[in-house]
C-alpha cells in the first residue's frame, strides 16, 4: 500500500503496562482482591494501522476499513493519502463513482496537488456526466493555468531550456485536447473547435486533426474535413488514443466521395498532405549558412568530431562530393564505390571528398556512420544542399577550382558509377578544362 509506508509500523500486539505491585503488608489480614489492568485506548495511528493490516491483499476489505477509520476520524491528518489509497483501490475494483468521488475529495483538499487533478480530470472524462464534464472543464482550465505560470527556474539543472520548452508544450497540447473533448460532450462545438486548434498549433497531432475534422464533417464543412482527416492520417501512429491509419482512410474516403463523387485524385491530395503535415510536425532546425550565396561561403560541421570545413579554404582545389541519407539505400550502395573513387586519389593534394549528409534528424546519422565505417570524411550538408538544390539521393557533385559545378549525378547507376565519376574528375583535371573555366572568369 503506498500511503502505508507513510505510516511509522505500530506494534498492536504489545502488552499493555502492568501496575506497580503494592508494597506487602507487615502483617496480611486478608488476600488483597487482584486488580484487573486497564486496557490501553487505541490511539488514531494504531486504529488506521490495524485497518491496513486487518485487509491484507484484499483491496476491498481495504476499502471497507478506511472509510470505517473515517468515519471515527472525519478530521484525520492522514486523509490525503487515504482519500489517495481510496481512489487506487476503488480503480481497481472497477468502482468508478466511488473513485472519482474521493479523487474530487482530494482535489478540494489539496488543490495543489496536480498529478491528482489530473487524475481527476481522466477519470471525470471517462467515467462522469454532464456535471462531472462541467468541472472537469474547470480543473482542466486550473492546470492549464498551473502550466503557464511555471518558470525555467523550478526545472531540474539536468533538463535543458529547450526539453523544458518542449514538455511545457507537449503538456498543454495534452491538456486542451482532453478540454476540448470534454465541451465536445457537453455540446459546446465552437470552444471544443477552439481547444482542439490551440492543441494542434503547439504541437500537431493526429487526434487533434481528427476531431477538427468530425467537428468539420458535423458542420457540412467537406472541404476542411478532408484537410484535417488528411493531416491525421498522415500524423497517426495509432498509440495513445489516436485512430488508427486505416480507420483514418476510411473517414477521408467517404468524405472525399461526398465532396467529388468518387475517389479520383484522393492518393495526390494525400501524399502531399503528409509531406505538409511531417514538416510541420518536424522540430525547428536552426538554419546553418542562411546567408550563402555561393559554395566558398559555407562552413560544414564535422559529423564524428566537432571540427568543422571552410569550403573557401578548397579554392583552387577540386571537390568532390556526395549527398546521402541514412535512410537512402542506394546511398549505402554507392558509398563503397564512392570510397574506392577517393581512395584512388587520395595521394592528389589538388583534390578533396567529402560524403554530405542530409538527414532531418541528426542523432542517425553518428551511430550510422560506426556501424558503416565508410573512409570518406563525413560532414553535414548544412544547407549546401539546399543551394544546390540537391532532393533526391544520392546525388553527386563535382565543383572544379574555381568553385562552379563540372559534374552532377543525381540518383545512382551500380553498373557505371565508378568509371562515370573517374572520368569526370579526369576531364575537371585536365588543362583543357582549366584553360576554358580561366577563360570563362575573365571578364
Amino acid at each position: 500500500m503506498c500511503f502505508a509506508l507513510l505510516i511509522p509500523a505500530v506494534g498492536l500486539g504489545q502488552e499493555a503496562p502492568k501496575p506497580s505491585p503494592e508494597p506487602a503488608p507487615a502483617t496480611p489480614i486478608s488476600p488483597a482482591p487482584e486488580k484487573k489492568p486497564q486496557q490501553a485506548v487505541p490511539t488514531e495511528k494504531q486504529d488506521l494501522q490495524k485497518a491496513i493490516d486487518d485487509a491484507a491483499n484484499d483491496r476491498a476489505a481495504l476499502v471497507k476499513n478506511l472509510e470505517a477509520f473515517l468515519q471515527k476520524y472525519p478530521e484525520s491528518s492522514q486523509r490525503p493519502q487515504i482519500f489517495r489509497a481510496l481512489v487506487e483501490s476503488n480503480v481497481q475494483l472497477r468502482d468508478f463513482p466511488r473513485a472519482v468521488g474521493y479523487s474530487e475529495q482530494l482535489v478540494s483538499l489539496n488543490p495543489e496537488d496536480i498529478a491528482n487533478t489530473v487524475l481527476t480530470i481522466q477519470l471525470l472524462d471517462r467515467y462522469g456526466d454532464t456535471p462531472g464534464f462541467r468541472r472537469a472543464v474547470f480543473y482542466c482550465s486550473r492546470v492549464l493555468e498551473y502550466v503557464d505560470h511555471i518558470s525555467q527556474a523550478e526545472k531540474s539543472p539536468r533538463v535543458s531550456a529547450e526539453d523544458w520548452d518542449t514538455s511545457k508544450k507537449r503538456d498543454k497540447s495534452s491538456l486542451l485536447l482532453v478540454r476540448g473533448g470534454l465541451y465536445r460532450k457537453l455540446g459546446d462545438f465552437p470552444n471544443a473547435a477552439k481547444d482542439f486548434e490551440a492543441s494542434y498549433a503547439l504541437t500537431p497531432n493526429a487526434t487533434a486533426a481528427e476531431r477538427l475534422g468530425e467537428l468539420a464533417e458535423l458542420n457540412k464543412d467537406l472541404a476542411n474535413a478532408i484537410q484535417e482527416y488528411a493531416r491525421a492520417f498522415a500524423l497517426t501512429d495509432g498509440t495513445n488514443g489516436a485512430s488508427s491509419r486505416a480507420d483514418l482512410r476510411k473517414k477521408i474516403g467517404n468524405v472525399w466521395r461526398l465532396a467529388h463523387g468518387s475517389e479520383d485524385g484522393l492518393g495526390d491530395y494525400l501524399l502531399h498532405a503528409f509531406d505538409a503535415a511531417t514538416a510541420a510536425a518536424a522540430p525547428a532546425k536552426s538554419v546553418r549558412n542562411p546567408n550563402g550565396k555561393e559554395p566558398y561561403d559555407f562552413v560544414l560541421r564535422g559529423v564524428v568530431d566537432s571540427s568543422s570545413v571552410r569550403l573557401a579554404d578548397s579554392k583552387g582545389k577540386i571537390v568532390v562530393l556526395t549527398f546521402w541519407a541514412t535512410w537512402c539505400g542506394p546511398c549505402r550502395e554507392l558509398e563503397p564505390q564512392f570510397d574506392r573513387v577517393a581512395t584512388r586519389y587520395a595521394a592528389r593534394a589538388d583534390m578533396v571528398f567529402y560524403a554530405l549528409n542530409c538527414d532531418d534528424d541528426e542523432s542517425l546519422v553518428l551511430p550510422f556512420l560506426q556501424q558503416e565505417k565508410p573512409k570518406t570524411p563525413a560532414l553535414f550538408a548544412d544547407g549546401l544542399d539546399r543551394l544546390l538544390g540537391v532532393n533526391s539521393y544520392p546525388t553527386t557533385v563535382i565543383l572544379d577550382r574555381t568553385g562552379k559545378i563540372a559534374f552532377r549525378e543525381d540518383g545512382f547507376d551500380p553498373d557505371g558509377f565508378e568509371k562515370s565519376l573517374s572520368d569526370a574528375i579526369e576531364r575537371t583535371a585536365s588543362p583543357s578544362s582549366e584553360s576554358s573555366s580561366s577563360a570563362a572568369a575573365k571578364p
